[in-house]
């Protein structure tokens, strides 16, 4: 079962000539205009801010580190764990151990969680809310995307195939593709590279701490959807979200920074 999330997108509103249009504003924002059409990027993490599936690699890295004899618990995996990557979730877990980190070692681990991982995200695949709206929104207004994620590039386009959204993605940056995980901005510098865009022309959607630092490592305005932490930890980013409902791409190039959420009395 496939969920979209998708949610409402506002879209421009006709202009009759010889008539005055109203301006009408959301709450608390002024949206300025997008830059000019493919000379800005919007450079997105993966689990947790597209795909709702960080309950799926929890219950995946608990199932192969029991098969090693580690008891992994869901609490400590969104306290210890969220945000590295696979290689660095078994070398953190295995020197815990005792246990060899080699390459042939990690190597095995993180084939077992793939499986792991794969079995149940085609079982049951959850964008998160409005993310596929917002994304083919944000295509549409002629903005250059893409990804910067810890995750296999497997996983990463099995998921963007299931929900029909790969050919949105000019860029993928994968767990394969860097030497170090956020928040080593590695990838994040990677992928402005490669649009050959500068910092000021790119926006970061996050959803965890670690990827909020790698970002600001590299120079880059960062927006937090709050899937991952509680809305209170997501204070040091330029826009903090529920997820992407009732949010159009515009909203991520205000020139100050707001909390909206956080002014309507929402909670994480």
């Amino acid at each position: 079962m496939i969920s979209t999330g998708a949610g409402d997108v506002l879209g421009p509103r006709r202009h009759t000539p010889g008539r005055r249009q109203p301006v009408r504003l959301l709450p608390s924002l002024i949206f300025p205009v997008i830059p000019s059409r493919m000379t800005a990027a919007i450079l997105f993490d993966f689990n947790g801010v597209i795909v709702d599936d960080e309950p799926q690699h929890c219950d995946a890295l608990v199932a192969t580190l029991a098969d090693y004899g580690y008891p992994l618990d869901r609490d400590t995996y969104y306290r210890d764990y969220l945000g590295f990557d696979d290689r660095e979730c078994f070398r953190f877990s295995f020197a815990r151990m005792g246990r060899a980190t080699d390459e042939a070692a990690l190597h095995e681990a993180i084939e077992r969680k793939h499986a792991h991982y794969a079995r149940a995200v085609r079982e049951a695949m959850r964008l998160v809310p409005g993310a596929g709206a917002f994304i083919g929104q944000a295509a549409a207004d002629g903005l250059r995307l893409a990804i910067v994620s810890g995750a296999l590039r497997r996983e990463v386009e099995l998921v963007l195939g299931l929900a029909g959204l790969r050919a949105h993605f000019a860029e993928i940056v994968a767990a394969e593709d860097v030497s170090a995980c956020k928040p080593d901005p590695q990838g994040y510098n990677r992928a402005r590279a490669a649009l050959a865009l500068e910092p000021s022309r790119c926006v970061v959607i996050e959803d965890s701490l670690p990827g909020l630092a790698a970002a600001r490592a590299a120079g880059l305005r960062c927006a937090m959807v709050a899937t991952s932490h509680g809305a209170g930890e997501c204070a040091a980013a330029d826009l903090v979200w529920r997820d992407f409902e009732g949010h159009t791409p515009a909203e991520l190039w205000a020139s100050s920074r707001h909390h909206p959420e956080r002014r309507e009395g929402a909670h994480a």
